[in-house]
């Protein structure tokens, strides 16, 4: 077990019942001078609901917009009037944005191509960071991030929600405390029922989108009417795939119950078996393998297009160990003895299991947001979701990508992580566009 993941539940001992109360409840005795300045980058979906959990927490002011789309800029420029707060600076670069000094924290909701450069960006520039996931879009962006948060020493925390769940932390606990005993293998799955994406056409950007920011430091493509705003996820160029998108949250889960890092071995099964006529780039069927030192597995299961339950969850967790067994989702967790008898259970009063939200908010989200906020003001025993983890979760995603885009099994170096041979370096990392650079 990492000594991170212990330290975590030793003090998540203490605080879980603050987890249960509400997001304003620490709120309402700040002063003036502990009021965070906001700004979000990416309010279409995710973003839009991302403002509504931040405008709940007292002792925070929405002071900034930006989208590249003029009218998200708009709708959220009112939005964020009629939630009651002064008129936010409003801007489709992300660069201006980041020169007010009065901004304390970035909320990043952009696509994926965006998540860790804005993120370094920003970190740059002396603002706290909450992006959604992936933290990144290869795994050298990724370095690159942690690399920009050591330096500034800003809480930069990824939006895996799951992670502030009240059930998944006493789960933990337990856990600890041996219920499950040796923790051998876990079974990950998400499903969705996703349509045609259908065939693009190549056609001048439409007015209220500017596609060069759009593009900000992925390299420049042609424009076609098929990519924004939901679609760009199916692009190699811009997206990451089912794996990056979901899998992110119960590979997560499934690591931190182990208290494992980084695997020696992904093998994946992948393929295209809905519309395979469409301009969808990616699988929409995978099966990936974890094999990690002290034989334990990790196996991810995603069917984007054949939404299959598992006992009775579209998305969840299976965590199989020497004393029995757990099933944990957002909605709670269940514990078994090895022989199927069911010795405890717990469920979540918010319940968040539908696998086709694109807005995801709530009060996981709720408490994911407060916790950030607590850890920028110093008052948080724990963070939960810091960009170490956030970087090892979304690592996983990226290798499940690699070893799908080579054709073959992959290796890795157990204490780094980093893939080995060439074929599969090829894709650790790309080329930033030219004048978007961030380094290391």
């Amino acid at each position: 077990m990492t000594m991170e993941r212990r330290k975590f539940i030793s003090l998540s001992a203490g605080a879980f019942g603050a987890l249960s109360f509400s997001a304003s409840s620490y709120a309402r005795i700040l002063g003036a001078n502990d009021r965070v300045n906001v700004g979000f980058m990416g309010t279409k979906s995710r973003g839009m609901g991302l403002l509504g959990s931040f405008a709940k927490m007292q002792g925070v002011n929405l002071t900034h917009n930006c989208d590249v789309d003029s009218r998200v800029l708009k709708k959220t420029h009112h939005a964020i009037i009629r939630a009651g707060f002064e008129p936010p600076k409003s801007d489709k670069d992300i660069r201006r944005i980041l020169e007010d000094p009065t901004l304390d924290a970035l909320v990043i909701a952009a696509p994926d191509h965006w998540h860790a450069t804005a993120g370094v960006m920003a970190l740059e520039a002396g603002k706290h960071v909450y992006v959604e996931k992936p933290l990144s879009h290869n795994p050298h962006e990724g370095e690159i991030f942690i690399s920009a948060q050591d330096k500034y020493k800003k809480v930069v925390q990824m939006g895996n929600q799951q992670r502030s769940s009240a059930e998944s932390i006493e789960l933990m606990m337990l856990i600890e405390k041996g219920v499950l005993g040796n923790i051998y293998r876990a079974e990950t799955w998400y499903g969705n029922n996703r349509g045609s994406i259908g065939n693009g056409n190549s056609t001048p950007p439409p007015s209220w989108l500017d596609w060069n920011l759009w593009q900000g430091p992925a390299p420049r493509r042609p424009y076609k009417d098929i990519y924004v705003h939901y679609n760009w996820h199916w692009f190699w160029h811009w997206g990451t795939g089912e794996i990056c998108n979901n899998a992110a949250h119960e590979l997560d889960i499934a690591r931190w119950a182990m208290g494992l890092d980084f695997p020696e071995k992904v093998s994946v099964t992948a393929g295209r078996n809905f519309y395979a006529t469409d301009d969808w780039e990616m699988y929409d069927t995978m099966q990936v393998r974890y094999d990690f030192p002290g034989d334990k597995t990790i196996e991810w299961v995603g069917n984007s297009c054949n939404k299959v339950n598992r006992f009775g969850r579209g998305r969840g967790t299976l965590l199989l160990g020497t004393n029995g067994h757990a099933i944990v989702d957002r909605a709670g967790y269940e514990i078994y003895s090895t022989d199927g008898t069911l010795l405890r259970e717990r469920k979540a009063e918010n319940r968040a299991v539908n696998t086709n939200d694109l807005v995801g908010a709530g009060a996981l989200t709720e408490a994911h947001v407060n916790n950030f906020l607590e850890s920028i003001r110093g008052v948080a025993k724990q963070q939960h979701s810091p960009i170490a983890d956030g970087h090892l979760s979304t690592l996983l995603c990226h290798l499940g990508n690699i070893a799908y885009r080579v054709g073959e099994d992959i290796y890795c170096d157990p204490s780094s992580g980093r893939v080995k041979g060439a074929k599969a370096n090829r894709f650790w990392q790309r080329e930033f566009q030219d004048g978007w650079n961030v380094s290391m």
